[in-house]
């Protein structure tokens, strides 16, 4: 059995370190070469992607994504080579197509017939349906619009009437005066409905454009509760509370949040219901593999007893990093031997 694996970056972007790699790459190589493993880190170039891939199939066991795929020249076509690699038997970490699944937003929409997800979740992929759903949804209670593209809460919206409608209106007029909040920095914008649907055009037009259309929870405010996934095992969760302010809704460092760090045990209701969700969640995004490092994002609402309950608002899994806590480094090589060692025996059996 093969013992490389190769961990895949892209040169430049925010995330690097003065080294040019992500600071949490470096840790997970040495870790695994520490076990007695090899371990190699490729930058992905389109122009090489050819040669990379060879190197690839005939070298190594696994790869391992570390790539923002908003840093790519083409995203689809380093997406291709990994889909090809994984044909051929490499084992992807994740599979380009969980890499989508997870990541993109509209896996929101995929899950409404679980408890993690409200039914009044919708996936716009064409302005037509933005147009004719939209001002129905809004009628109900106030929304937040996401884009799949983007990061730290650039173009999520929270889309709020500013004047009460007659009672009966099934749909909001285009001439309505909305108040919409972006995640970004918390700032405010008053719109007409019309003008800010033809605004939105940008989210939805594209590769792998979209917009997301969820209820508003009011409980953003106590903060969000990201569970920081190794694989199928919970490692620790990040309590983000949004800056004290009347408009903040948003839970990113970036527009003040306080972050704090808990144990999953200290989470043990959600950490619970979440786990023995995945096989669903699993089955409802194609059936692959979950991602070796991930995110899952909750909001805290109430069900219809008055209890606590807990709305899945994003996944992450395309570059997620732990630069913050290093030593986790060993957790990860540890889960990448184990993953492989398993699949590697599953197909001698």
């Amino acid at each position: 059995m093969k013992k490389n694996v190769v961990f895949f970056e892209v040169q430049g972007g925010s995330d690097k370190g003065p080294d040019g790699y992500r600071r949490d790459t470096l840790p997970m190589v040495n870790a695994l070469k520490e076990r007695g493993w090899d371990a190699e880190v490729i930058f992905f170039e389109l122009e090489k992607k050819d040669e990379i891939y060879n190197h690839v199939k005939e070298n190594a066991c696994s790869y391992v994504s570390r790539i923002n795929p908003g840093n790519l020249k083409s995203e689809s076509d380093y997406f291709a080579m990994l889909r090809q690699l994984c044909e051929d038997g490499i084992i992807g970490m994740p599979h380009p197509d969980a890499m989508i699944g997870y990541g993109a937003k509209d896996a929101l929409a995929k899950l409404t017939d679980l408890s993690l997800v409200p039914t009044d979740t919708y996936a716009y992929y064409t302005m037509e349906t933005f147009k004719e759903t939209f001002p129905k949804s809004l009628v109900l209670n106030e929304r937040v619009l996401k884009q799949n593209r983007g990061s730290t809460g650039e173009g999520i919206w929270r889309v709020q009437l500013i004047d009460e409608l007659p009672e009966g209106t099934v749909e909001v007029p285009l001439t309505a005066k909305i108040k919409c909040t972006e995640a970004k920095d918390n700032h405010v914008e008053t719109w007409e409905l019309g003008t800010f649907i033809d605004f939105c055009e940008q989210y939805i037009v594209g590769e792998n454009g979209m917009l997301i259309d969820m209820a508003f929870l009011p409980r953003i405010k106590e903060g969000e509760i990201r569970l920081f996934m190794l694989h199928n095992k919970p490692i620790n969760v990040v309590h983000k509370k949004p800056a004290d302010s009347e408009d903040a809704f948003s839970a990113t460092l970036f527009s003040g949040a306080q972050y704090r760090y808990d144990s999953p045990e200290e989470w043990k209701d959600l950490v619970e219901s979440f786990l023995a969700q995945l096989p669903d969640i699993t089955s409802r995004l194609g059936n692959y593999d979950l991602p070796l490092i991930w995110t899952a994002d909750f909001i805290l609402d109430y069900d219809k007893n008055g209890n606590d309950t807990y709305i899945l608002g994003e996944m992450n899994c395309s570059c997620v990093g732990f630069t913050s806590q290093l030593e986790l480094a060993n957790n990860v090589a540890d889960e990448i031997i184990e993953i492989v060692e398993a699949k590697v025996g599953a197909q001698l059996i």
